[in-house]
């Protein structure tokens, strides 16, 4: 059988109920000992301690969790913050990029249009002068044709008249004489050609060249008259003449081009253009000339008022200048005799005088004695009578030593007690100004 506490908790315990042939057993009596109000006071007071801590340590806990979430929100507010502000900065970043490259990719599209528009306009340009050439050389071409086509006619049409001019069944050879005088011309202008490719003279290849044409008109004109009719004589006169003279002509053409020979429209441009120039010229002359005469005018004005001037606010000095003046030779006060007098009279340039340099130095007096606080006049800076030779110095001037005879212990009259103080004073004030200066 086991035996129960008779006290739980304090308490008595219940009496079990007995079955069968069990009998109940009954405990000795146990004494309680008497509840202690002190330990009781003792135990509610660190159950209330212990309480009051645990409900402290919750709370601070409570407020620290509160805290750390507080921080935790604000540094996740500062994290979502700087997040945006990278968000947004990248996001203008990439903005800016993209607009740089949309800026330079419509440069290089500009570029290229130009490019493209330059390389297209150089390429019409260039066809143009192609085409231009193209049909220059083509009416050169064809003009040269002609004029060798008709040459070749108007020798066709003269040389029967001269051939019948020169025959003779018994000298029948001299039938060669009128293709001497229309081949001989024909041969001379070949020689003015050759000349105009080589930059030569030519003029007399041209003039044997024409007096052999008029050698032929005048047979043909002689022989046609006479053996023919008028009309004969004239034309082949005029074929004999027309060949050379259009070729000629094509030559001529070729010569001012070689030597850059203006067109007469072009000749009158340029007299005009030059006429302009010349206008033009000869106005920025007179205005150059007009702006001179009004310089010297102002420059004689402003000497004449500023020698007015220098002579009234400064009459010795004036005097002197224009006797120094006279004596260098100069029949004007120059800049040079003015400072040379200035410096003569005043000792010192112009702009310096004594009265000047005393009310600057009196000036730069005042300003040191703003800026430090003291009167200009203050006592102690200039010669104090007052004061001995034993007494100690100002701060602004060394001590001065004693002088024989020397003074002793007894020979001054003692100082009061606040001239001692004073004393002492400036003393300790002096020392720590040369302190301070150190």
């Amino acid at each position: 059988m086991t035996l129960s506490p008779p006290q739980v908790n304090g308490h008595e315990r219940p009496t079990m109920p007995l079955s069968g042939e069990w009998l109940p057993v009954t405990p000795d009596p146990v004494a309680v000992p008497a509840p202690d109000p002190v330990a009781e006071a003792e135990a509610e007071a660190i159950r209330a301690r212990a309480y009051a801590d645990s409900e402290a340590r919750r709370i601070t806990a409570e407020a620290e969790a509160v805290a750390a979430r507080i921080k935790a929100e604000e540094e996740a507010r500062k994290l979502r913050l700087a997040n945006d502000r990278a968000e947004r900065r990248a996001a203008e970043e990439q903005a800016a990029s993209e607009a740089r490259i949309a800026e330079s990719n419509r440069k290089r599209e500009e570029a290229e249009r130009q490019t493209a528009a330059s390389r297209a306009e150089g390429e019409e340009q260039k066809k143009a002068k192609e085409k231009a050439d193209r049909e220059t050389a083509e009416a050169e071409d064809r003009w040269r044709a002609y004029a060798i086509r008709f040459a070749v006619v108007c020798g066709i049409v003269a040389l029967p008249v001269q051939i019948a001019a020169f025959w003779n069944p018994d000298a029948w050879w001299l039938v060669a004489a009128p293709v001497m005088l229309e081949g001989g011309s024909w041969v001379v202008q070949k020689g003015a050609a050759s000349a105009v490719a080589n930059r030569r003279p030519l003029w007399h290849y041209r003039t044997i060249a024409w007096l052999l044409a008029f050698v032929a008109a005048g047979i043909n004109l002689w022989h046609g008259w006479t053996a023919f009719d008028p009309a004969t004589a004239i034309a082949t006169a005029f074929a004999s003449v027309a060949g050379p003279g259009v070729w000629d002509l094509h030559e001529h053409g070729r010569i001012r081009k070689r030597d850059g020979v203006l067109s007469r429209r072009e000749r009158k441009a340029q007299k005009k253009a030059e006429k302009r120039a010349a206008e033009e010229k000869a106005r920025v002359e007179a205005d150059e000339k007009a702006d001179k005469e009004l310089a010297e005018k102002a420059a004689a004005e402003a000497a004449e008022k500023l020698a007015a001037e220098r002579a009234q606010h400064f009459p010795k000095v004036w005097e002197h200048a224009v006797k120094l003046a006279y004596a260098m030779g100069e029949t004007t006060v120059t800049e040079a005799v003015w400072r040379r007098a200035h410096r003569d009279i005043e000792g010192a340039d112009p702009g310096e005088t004594a009265d000047i340099i005393h009310g600057r130095n009196n000036a730069k007096r005042r300003l040191a004695s703003a800026i430090e606080g003291t009167r200009v006049n203050a006592p102690g800076r200039g010669k104090n009578s007052q004061r001995a030779a034993h007494l100690p110095p100002t701060a602004k001037k060394p001590r001065v030593k004693p002088t024989p005879p020397i003074r002793r212990r007894g020979d001054s009259a003692p100082f009061h007690p606040a001239a001692k103080r004073s004393a002492a004073d400036t003393a300790r004030q002096f020392v720590t100004a040369r302190v301070d200066e150190n």
